[in-house]
């Protein structure tokens, strides 16, 4: 795993959206398209805004969605799939294709299978992702499953999970906040050739600590990043003061 500290958020996402950039461009290059993993939240807002800058044949880039809440509509302000509809598949007209994860249109076990039987012929060459405020991946909160291998799942929210999205300003109260979703699993994670991970704010210097310098334990799910041979880390210093040794 790799660390790479910047001071700032702005600063921060335009270098992941450049090193994510290269892994795309290198997998066109060398298969004739390239399969990427879009993720959403705050976390996201500067990476997004960057990657959209990229001139590259968006035409051979295809991009499934990291995960979803279950019982919202997509009309809904907290939304994934309106998040990244507005923010990224509606700038890009030309963009291959996109598959969003919809509990709304399909039950949620349907809508797994579904996903799970697109992604059995894909190889994701690059996964844009965060780290939650309870070091949560996709919506794989502590205690995380490391061994289910379904490509997508049905989880649970924790009540950490779910405040965050409240402190985040997604709803208006905690009640609003749906207690399950479809979530990309761990492992369909660790599948993809290169991560980008994506984590700004003192709100998640915690997270980052147990990922980075903490035992590989599913009490801190991002820890898992530790045996992914092509991560990289992208801090603001807000993420950063309680490592003991964060690289500039």
């Amino acid at each position: 795993m790799k660390i790479k500290v910047h001071g700032s958020t702005q600063r921060m996402g335009e270098a992941a959206a450049a090193s994510g950039v290269q892994g795309i461009e290198l997998a066109i290059q060398q298969n004739g398209q390239a399969y990427i993993i879009l993720a959403t939240g705050a976390s996201q807002f500067h990476l997004l805004e960057n990657l959209l800058q990229a001139d590259m044949d968006w035409s051979r880039v295809h991009c499934f969605h990291l995960d979803e809440y279950v019982g919202l509509p997509m009309e809904h302000p907290a939304s994934f799939c309106r998040y990244l509809k507005e923010r990224f598949v509606d700038k890009l007209p030309e963009l291959g294709s996109f598959d969003f994860v919809r509990p709304d249109l399909l039950p949620p076990d349907e809508e797994c299978r579904r996903l799970n039987e697109l992604m059995q012929e894909v190889t994701v060459d690059v996964a844009f992702i965060g780290i939650g405020e309870n070091a949560h991946l996709a919506f794989n909160d502590p205690p995380a499953d490391f061994e289910i291998t379904a490509p997508y799942i049905l989880v649970t929210l924790d009540e950490e999970c779910r405040k965050q999205q409240l402190g985040e300003g997604w709803f208006t109260s905690l009640e609003e906040v749906p207690r399950t979703a479809i979530s990309m699993s761990i492992q369909q994670i660790l599948k993809s050739k290169q991560l980008v991970v994506t984590v700004p704010d003192e709100r998640k210097a915690n997270a980052v600590q147990c990922a980075v310098e903490g035992p590989v334990t599913p009490q801190c799910p991002a820890s898992i990043l530790q045996h992914h041979r092509n991560c990289t880390l992208f801090l603001d210093r807000g993420a950063a003061p309680l490592l003991q040794s964060a690289p500039a």
